[in-house]
């Protein structure tokens, strides 16, 4: 794919993440998407389509980070390491791709129409994979008896906060947006309420 077909499309995928995650998939146009891409309204079709194929792209922007943040659970390692891990490429999903994942949120709760089959069973698949480490850490003692389910939907959500709930933060906060630092403390606070709440070994 030549530069510039790549670089329009990105554009136009990073204004689209933008006025879904602000306006929904049915209120968000495709001139204002254009618009903030800078680019010509029919380049929006040329490179997409549809609306809907271009709002399936966003929601497949996010998927295989996702999956990659579960990285740390398909590999051998102690649990704390690995929930840390874990937690800290969740943390980096908020700060780089806030507006996808409030896309992504958007979509989930409003059971999730525009998610492929196919994404649904690799989200599920790992989620179970990730559920069923937990389940063996507990086994082995090397952590209190927690839900491993409940476990991992905290995590997601004191994660996930970070983007989908910006506004709220920044009005508590008085920051306009959150610096590095910002990322950094709330990865140590998550981090460490889950290894000493959940007495992981270390």
């Amino acid at each position: 794919m030549s530069s510039i077909r790549q670089r329009n499309k990105d554009l136009i995928l990073r204004a689209a993440s933008e006025e879904f995650a602000d306006k929904g998939f049915a209120a968000a146009k495709t001139s204002d998407i254009a618009a903030k891409a800078g680019v010509p309204k029919p380049n929006v079709y040329y490179y997409f389509k549809s609306k809907e194929n271009l709002y399936r792209e966003v929601l497949e922007s996010i998927i295989e980070p996702l999956l990659q943040a579960s990285a740390p659970f398909n590999q051998d390692g102690q649990p704390g390491q690995i929930l840390r891990d874990y937690i800290h490429a969740k943390i980096r999903i908020s700060r780089d791709l806030a507006c996808a994942s409030k896309v992504f949120a958007s979509e989930i709760m409003h059971g999730a129409p525009h998610l492929a089959a196919e994404q649904t069973a690799q989200l599920n698949s790992q989620a179970q994979h990730n559920i069923a480490c937990i389940q063996s850490w507990i086994d082995q003692g090397l952590m209190a008896k927690v839900d491993p389910k409940h476990l991992l939907f905290s995590i997601w959500a004191a994660t996930q906060t970070y983007a989908d709930f910006d506004w709220q933060i920044s009005t508590v906060t008085g920051k306009a947006s959150l610096d590095d630092a910002d990322y950094q403390a709330a990865a140590d606070t998550i981090i460490r309420l889950v290894l000493k709440g959940c007495e992981v070994a270390e």
